[in-house]
């Protein structure tokens, strides 16, 4: 049985995403790209954003085991990162699906010498250490140990060594300047131990790309801002835009008498008659409930408000004196006639971050990826 597309969907501009890989590429040559693809690129679809974006990048970057065997099931030839949280128990699928592991602890180390030995496969590796983050990592001050203990193993393939950055988007840079002289602290210790070269360097995400060139090195690892929408506080260096539309169409549309209260708690109504329109989308969309009464919408080009409690599956909003009938097309996220609701204003009306709003866009919302 064929089922048409649910009126809440979103637009995602490949063409758009690529030209903002080909402006970063050309701020950092001649380092790398690794973009990251992790939590389902960032909202946006993984399955239609990586091999669009396969040509065009040197490699890619993930969170979870599962992330990267996805893309390999996807057809993704292009090396792939797994950066987040890895169990000695899941390094056996390291050698079966061609994948990079995180080098954080002897213990993984070992996982992946031993299947390396056991498979003839090996495994690439990139040594992380934590020079200020406290989340995953080798310490900085306990790297001459570690590095010595890689060095020993031979079936692995050290590919890389890096870390992460914890305040790159900051105005003030010092503790992305402090992370920086430790990290060189650990190339150092590396450089004198193996020879001729320090294996791949990678150190800089989307702030640091932006304002930190200091931290390039040998690849970069752009994240949100490779969706067109810059860490808070960071400078603006590079010109990206963004590639998401999220759009719904109106479901109902009905005029309100005064004092009849919408939605459940009853928390706003209306001292006049008024025209309530209700838009098929909810929280468990991602259209988080706390936008409740702050959040607003563009119907017909233009911006009205929302009202009443967020329903699960369905909101309310108040378009006056204004038409919207059935069938309407609703902008809840992106530009219309030249108005525009961005990433930034619905974390504002959520109270958290752009991060959260893109990657918690339910995956029922249906992804159109539009292409040249």
């Amino acid at each position: 049985m064929t089922v048409s597309l649910r009126p809440t969907y979103l637009e995602v501009d490949l063409p758009q995403l690529k030209k903002n890989i080909e402006a970063i590429r050309a701020h950092v040559a001649p380092a790398k790209v690794m973009p990251m693809v992790k939590a389902n690129a960032y909202g946006h679809g993984i399955d239609g954003v990586a091999p669009y974006l396969e040509p065009v990048v040197d490699y890619f970057g993930v969170a979870l085991l599962e992330e990267g065997i996805h893309l390999r099931e996807l057809g993704i030839t292009k090396p792939i990162l797994v950066a987040g949280g890895t169990l000695p128990s899941q390094v056996p699928h390291f050698a079966v699906y061609d994948l990079t592991l995180t080098g954080s602890s002897v213990e993984l180390l070992d996982a992946a010498e031993e299947v390396s030995r056991l498979t003839g496969k090996r495994i690439k590796t990139h040594l992380k250490f934590d020079t200020g983050m406290e989340r995953v990592g080798i310490h900085e001050y306990e790297a001459g140990e570690f590095i010595e203990y890689s060095l020993r193993l031979k079936h692995i393939h050290v590919e890389g060594i890096y870390t992460h950055l914890a305040n790159s988007e900051m105005p003030d840079l010092v503790h992305a300047r402090l992370q920086l002289e430790r990290f060189q602290e650990v190339l150092s210790i590396y450089e004198r131990r193996s020879e001729p070269h320090p294996p791949l360097r990678h150190m800089a995400n989307s702030g640091a790309i932006l304002q930190f060139p200091e931290s390039y090195f040998d690849m970069v690892r752009p994240g949100i801002m490779l969706y067109g929408v810059y860490p808070r506080e960071a400078a603006r260096t590079i010109e990206v835009a963004p590639a998401l539309t999220w759009k719904s169409r109106v479901a109902y549309s009905k005029r309100t008498q005064p004092g009849r209260p919408v939605s459940y708690g009853s928390l706003w109504q209306s001292e006049v008659e008024t025209r309530i329109v209700t838009i098929p989308c909810g929280y468990a969309d991602g259209y988080f409930r706390r936008m409740t009464n702050r959040a607003q919408v563009i119907i017909n080009g233009r911006k009205y408000p929302q009202v009443g409690r967020i329903c699960m599956d369905q909101f309310m909003v108040n378009v006056g004196n204004d038409e919207a009938t059935v069938g309407d097309e609703v902008v809840l996220l992106g530009e219309a006639n030249g108005e525009r609701i961005t990433a930034e204003d619905l974390a504002a009306w959520m109270g958290t971050n752009e991060y959260e709003v893109l990657t918690d866009i339910s995956a029922r919302v249906p992804r159109v990826f539009l292409k040249e």
